[in-house]
């Protein structure tokens, strides 16, 4: 008797069933594709550089030692394109403050003013507390305020913006957490020149921080303790140098 083959044509749609099947099961159990790469981030504005006009008045070509007046004349070398603090200061009486410094003597006081330089450290790498210091609104000795800009930045006297008002000098920055004894990352790590940019807005006290071009500050405070005042370079306890310094800023009034 010939056969109708009934019964193999009913086992190949089984079989086809189960295999569909499996493969459904497969795609469904496949990871979804990844998702794209996100776009670039929304770049953040500067409020602070925004917030006022530093350009009435220039300075710059002022490296040159007629142009400053150190603490200790004997501790510095002005070659003609740096101001170099060849040997670390010494505590003086009086308040809590940096040791050594020179102060920019040519020109006017500023009021707001935008500082423009590079700036070395020049202490060995094995030195944790290695400094340089920024000075703005200089009015005396112990009436100014510096941007510590250091290697450390465990410490409360390290890596800051501070304030010296005939009193030991406090930390002013909106860096620094006091529950965790940490400031903003430290701003010289190496032996490199970097650029540093201070901007001080006096009307508003606002004071901005960068470092190595860039846009978003590293350190920030707001002050209206001394609404103008000289510029300055040094070094709390160390050594350091500065070059290619530009100042941009309003005359100062008091």
């Amino acid at each position: 008797m010939m056969s109708t083959g009934t019964g193999s044509t009913s086992r190949s749609r089984r079989l086809s069933t189960i295999i569909a099947g499996a493969l459904l099961a497969v795609a469904c159990s496949a990871p979804p594709d990844p998702p794209p790469p996100p776009g670039p981030a929304p770049p953040q504005r500067d409020e602070t550089a925004a917030a006022c006009d530093v350009d009435d008045t220039t300075m710059t070509d002022v490296m040159t030692a007629d142009n400053w007046a150190p603490i200790t004349a004997g501790k510095w070398r002005f070659p003609g394109t740096e101001a170099i603090l060849a040997e670390a200061g010494t505590e003086r009486p009086g308040p809590r403050r940096p040791f050594e410094y020179a102060v920019l003597s040519a020109g006017s006081e500023f009021g707001s003013v935008r500082i423009e330089g590079e700036v070395q450290l020049d202490s060995t790498l094995d030195d944790s507390a290695r400094d340089a210091i920024i000075v703005f609104g200089y009015r005396s000795d112990t009436e100014f305020y510096y941007v510590h800009l250091s290697t450390a930045n465990t410490s409360y006297a390290h890596n800051g913006i501070f304030i010296v008002n005939n009193a030991d000098r406090r930390r002013i920055d909106d860096q620094w957490d006091a529950s965790r004894k940490k400031g903003a990352a430290p701003a010289i790590t190496d032996k490199r020149w970097h650029r540093v940019r201070v901007l001080r807005c006096a009307d508003l006290g606002t004071i901005a921080v960068y470092l190595d071009g860039a846009r978003i500050p590293l350190m920030t405070a707001t002050d209206t303790s001394f609404n103008s005042g000289r510029v300055g370079f040094g070094s709390f306890d160390n050594t350091a140098r500065l070059r290619n310094l530009s100042l941009a800023g309003s005359a100062g009034t008091r």
